[in-house]
């Protein structure tokens, strides 16, 4: 196992797999953050935060989840010294540009920037929620006291121009990833014949543009609507 995990092979499994299990995070995430903008109140988005935190199997799949993406990120970095080691001399731009996409070739770019982003993200609402969560308001809904999750977020979103943008940036960086690292998973795992390539690469298409739009969706209806 441990010369499969170090051969050029074994290395893009495992980014695969650890892709595609953050491609599911984010499609989670996606839902619940969605439930800021159709509730002004914020009981839904309150109820759906106080679950994913308090619920065992999801406090058993942070661990997990961190570990996914440590794994996901520092292997991008080996692969990509790995390539260019492999080719010292860099392609003709003509030539890359008609056989691969923008995202493709940038993938490393876009996963640095996405990094920044999401240590960002952590540092404004996860750090906040989880270890310091009597800095927050507490509501109680349905009898059950929990953190006002809604309240961070909004009013962040209401104060920071700034920052909508920045998320809504990050939305897009995100989704662009995704056009390329969902498909390109599969295809490291076999599904690589023709028929499959095309659909893949549609559906990879279609999920990048929910999370992009979704993620964007959510600062932009507090920047319009406050």
């Amino acid at each position: 196992m441990s010369n499969f995990l170090l051969a050029s092979i074994g290395r893009k499994f495992l980014m695969s797999i650890t892709g595609l299990f953050l491609s599911m995070f984010i499609g989670v995430h996606l839902a619940i953050n969605l439930l800021l903008i159709f509730d002004d109140s914020g009981e839904l988005f309150n109820v759906g935060a106080h679950f994913m935190a308090s619920n065992p199997a999801i406090k058993i799949m942070e661990p997990l989840l961190g570990l996914g993406f440590l794994i996901h990120i520092l292997w991008s970095f080996v692969l990509e010294y790995q390539n260019w080691k492999a080719r010292p001399v860099k392609y003709n731009k003509k030539d890359r540009g008609g056989s691969s996409t923008w995202a493709s070739r940038n993938m490393l770019i876009l996963g640095a920037l996405i990094l920044v982003f999401l240590v960002i993200h952590i540092i404004n609402f996860f750090w906040v929620i989880k270890f310091n969560p009597h800095s927050m308001q507490t509501v109680t809904i349905g009898g059950t006291v929990m953190e006002d999750a809604y309240t961070l977020v909004a009013d962040l979103f209401k104060a920071s121009i700034v920052y909508d943008i920045f998320y809504v940036f990050g939305g897009v960086l995100l989704g662009i990833h995704l056009t390329h690292g969902f498909w390109s998973a599969f295809q490291t795992l076999g599904l690589n014949n023709k028929n499959w390539m095309k659909r893949l690469q549609f559906l990879a298409m279609v999920y990048a543009v929910i999370v992009a739009v979704g993620f964007s969706v959510i600062p932009l209806y507090f920047l319009i609507k406050f």
